[in-house]
């Protein structure tokens, strides 16, 4: 896929090109698929009380679990926003959050520019691997959070085990239908 002004993203198939047993490129195009980014300002409201800790103003790690095609992504991007920039609701004043974008799915980039709304205290590693994003914002950018979306590897796993060592809250996805399907 490629990611286009305004956040939307197209997928492209075709015959792979295949180097050293690895795809390197797509040829003789056969299909496109235009998948349309969209925010949803507030769509977070009623779960932020779960995510934040009332008593000590702190955010909680957070699973979001669902099968695909059920809003995981469109509610974690409005979850990054507000507790980038505060909760006033909550008295929450905002905090840090490192932000990995493998998919350019969270703040939708184009050309390094975040075309969502992610909150001002919101850094973005676009297109990067979940596990080697996780490991560069622990290491270089000081998070209270990091989010990422649809964690499923095993690489993922130990990126985590990573983030909770550090001290710092996880919020992140996975398909299924519920915990004991994870």
């Amino acid at each position: 896929y490629i990611t286009v002004s305004g956040g939307h993203r197209v997928g492209v198939t075709g015959e792979a090109v295949v180097v050293n047993g690895r795809v390197k490129n797509l040829k003789n195009i056969s299909c496109i698929n235009i998948r349309v980014g969209r925010q949803v300002k507030g769509c977070a409201k009623k779960v932020l009380p779960w995510i934040i800790d009332q008593e000590t103003k702190t955010v909680k790690h957070t699973l979001l679990i669902s099968p695909p095609k059920c809003g995981k992504t469109t509610l974690l991007t409005d979850i990054i926003r507000q507790l980038s920039c505060g909760i006033p609701e909550l008295s929450f004043p905002g905090v840090n959050v490192g932000v990995v974008d493998e998919r350019s799915e969270l703040a939708g980039c184009y050309l390094g520019v975040p075309q969502k709304d992610i909150g001002p205290r919101s850094d973005i590693l676009d297109r990067c691997p979940k596990a080697e994003g996780m490991y560069m914002l622990v290491r270089a950018m000081s998070p209270q959070v990091i989010a990422t979306d649809e964690i499923g590897r095993p690489e993922d796993v130990a990126a985590v085990q990573e983030v909770l060592n550090a001290g710092i809250k996880l919020i992140t996805s996975v398909h299924g239908s519920g915990v004991t399907d994870i």
